[in-house]
C-alpha cells in the first residue's frame, strides 16, 4: 500500500451514470489487475474504493458509476485537481493459473479491472475472451476498447437491445471452449457464473469498506478456510474456497 497525489489528467462521461477518471502520479504499489485504489473526497469521511480499470506508467485509469455523495462528487471533478489516493490496495487476480483460453466475465461496473486483467493475460501469451453484461445497450462501456486487443468479445443485455439477449451465464453457453474463469461483478452475478461456469477461476467481491487495507474488519466473510477481509485478503477469491 502507499499513499500517493494524482493528479487529474481528464474526467469523462461514458454512459448516463458512468464516467472515466485518468490521473497521473506514483503507480508503483500497483503490481496485479484486480487491486484497487482508495480515494479521498472533500467532506466525507470515509475515502471511495474504486477498481483499476487500467494502468500505462504513471498514468491510472479509473472507472465508475454515480451511485452516492462520493461518486457524485467525483463526477464534478475537473482536469488539474490533486486527489489523495492509497493505491495497491488487495491482492488481484492471479493469471498464472488461467490456462492458455481462459474467459473473463464482467457485469456492469464489474467490467474495469477485467480491462487491465486481459492485457495482462494477453502480455503473457494467453488468449482470452471476454465476455461483458449489460441491462441495456445505453448503459454499455468498453466494448471497442476490448475488442481492440484482438480478442473476442461478447456482450450480452438484460433486455435483449444488444448482443446476445439474456445475462453473461447464457454468452457464456455460447463463448466455445475455456479453460479457466475470471470475474466481476456483482454477487448474484458472480453466484450464476460460479453456478455455470465448468472450469475452476478466480471471482472479485464487493463489501462495503470502511479502512480498505485491513484494519477495521468492518468487511470479513467466511470462507472454506476461515474468515477473510475482502480488502486485503480480497476482492478475489478462489473457486474452491467460496461459501455462498
Amino acid at each position: 500500500m502507499k499513499k500517493s497525489i494524482f493528479t487529474i489528467e481528464n474526467n469523462e462521461r461514458l454512459t448516463n451514470d458512468v464516467y472515466r477518471i485518468m490521473l497521473s502520479g506514483d503507480t508503483s504499489a500497483i503490481s496485479a489487475a484486480g487491486q484497487f485504489v482508495n480515494i479521498e473526497l472533500d467532506g466525507l469521511y470515509l475515502r471511495r474504493p474504486i477498481s483499476v480499470c487500467d494502468l500505462e506508467g504513471t498514468m491510472l485509469t479509473l472507472i465508475y458509476k454515480v451511485v452516492g455523495r462520493g461518486t457524485e462528487k467525483m463526477s464534478l471533478l475537473t482536469k488539474g485537481k490533486k486527489l489523495d489516493l492509497l493505491t495497491g490496495l488487495g491482492n488481484g487476480y492471479d493469471t498464472s493459473k488461467s490456462g492458455d483460453n481462459p474467459v473473463i466475465i464482467g457485469g456492469g461496473v464489474g467490467v474495469p479491472p477485467l480491462y487491465m486483467l486481459a492485457k495482462k493475460l494477453i502480455s503473457a501469451g494467453k488468449k482470452p475472451k471476454a465476455i461483458l453484461g449489460f441491462n441495456t445497450k445505453s448503459e454499455i462501456f468498453l466494448e471497442d476498447e476490448f475488442s481492440a486487443l484482438g480478442i473476442d468479445v461478447y456482450v450480452a443485455s438484460a433486455d435483449g437491445s444488444y448482443g446476445i439477449k439474456g445475462y453473461v451465464t447464457d454468452a457464456l453457453r455460447e463463448c466455445g471452449a475455456y479453460d479457466y474463469t475470471f470475474s466481476c461483478g456483482p454477487e448474484p452475478m458472480l453466484k450464476a457464473v460460479y453456478n455455470a461456469a465448468e472450469t475452476d477461476g478466480q471471482y472479485s467481491f464487493e463489501e462495503r469498506m470502511g479502512c480498505g487495507f485491513g484494519a477495521c474488519m468492518g468487511c470479513t466473510c467466511e470462507t472454506k478456510y476461515g474468515f477473510k477481509r475482502i480488502c486485503k485478503d480480497g476482492p478475489v477469491l478462489e473457486r474452491g474456497e467460496i461459501i455462498w
